[in-house]
């Protein structure tokens, strides 16, 4: 059974504007999905719809995890979210606390129990993102990178079916943003599906995967026409590849 199946979904934004018309959208899992598009072209308002921040009410299907989203009920939705990770571009991080205590609170708020493993658990994942030494670091004491590692160790806590990030790199350098998105195609590998909105076409290049755009309400997959894009330059810079691909994709 596919993690996400959206078939002629119509996506709204909370004020009653259509964004996307007529979406289908498949996510299994293990597979890394980008979505593409400009500014305004509905990509966040999409993810958004996906964990439930936004009501979908128009759709032939609309099933997230098993859940049907056309009749989900509101008491229902904090169980849909534990089964997924979320991932967002401004990090939200607990500010008032440490890495270790923002880790745990999420735990606790799931219904984790001091016997459940929680000091293992937190463990575990702060492993697996290189941030093993950085437990009892405040947020305002780390990277942008750092602190997004922390974001994805907390997407990852509940070994989640499935991730979205939300411009996951956009206010990161290049080789951060490199190192980010490397973390999450391993866990990809690992059998987690990872939906990520990026405006970032250059890492896309490097890291090639299942592409969808969103331009004049709707969504399509480009894939095969995004890694066919003849380049004059192997190696132009990051306004080149943008400005050539803005003229042949219309993005």
């Amino acid at each position: 059974m596919a993690l996400i199946s959206y078939k002629n979904a119509n996506i709204y934004q909370r004020h009653g504007i259509c964004v996307l018309k007529n979406v289908n959208l498949q996510v299994d899992e293990g597979q890394f999905i980008y979505l593409i598009g400009r500014v305004g072209s509905g990509k966040t308002t999409l993810m958004r719809t996906l964990y439930c921040e936004l009501e979908m009410d128009e759709a032939d299907e609309a099933m997230v995890l098993g859940h049907d989203l056309l009749t989900i009920r509101q008491k229902e939705i904090p169980a849909l979210r534990r089964e997924m990770g979320v991932v967002f571009q401004d990090f939200q991080l607990l500010a008032d606390r440490t890495v270790y205590k923002n880790l745990e609170f999420v735990l606790k708020a799931t219904g984790w129990k001091k016997n459940d493993g929680i000091e293992d658990r937190i463990a575990e994942v702060l492993e697996a993102v290189d941030m093993a030494d950085k437990g009892d670091r405040m947020p305002f004491e780390l990277s942008g990178g750092e602190q997004q590692r922390v974001a994805i160790a907390r997407a990852i806590l509940n070994k989640p079916k499935l991730i979205l990030a939300d411009e996951p790199t956009g206010n990161l350098d290049p080789e951060t943003s490199d190192t980010i998105i490397k973390l999450l195609f391993d866990i990809a590998a690992k059998g987690t599906a990872v939906v990520m909105s990026t405006h970032n076409l250059p890492m896309i290049k490097e890291n090639p995967s299942i592409i969808y755009r969103c331009q004049d309400e709707r969504m399509e997959e480009i894939t095969t026409d995004f890694h066919h894009l003849v380049m004059v330059d192997d190696t132009p810079d990051t306004d080149e590849i943008t400005v050539r691909y803005s003229e042949r994709m219309e993005i």
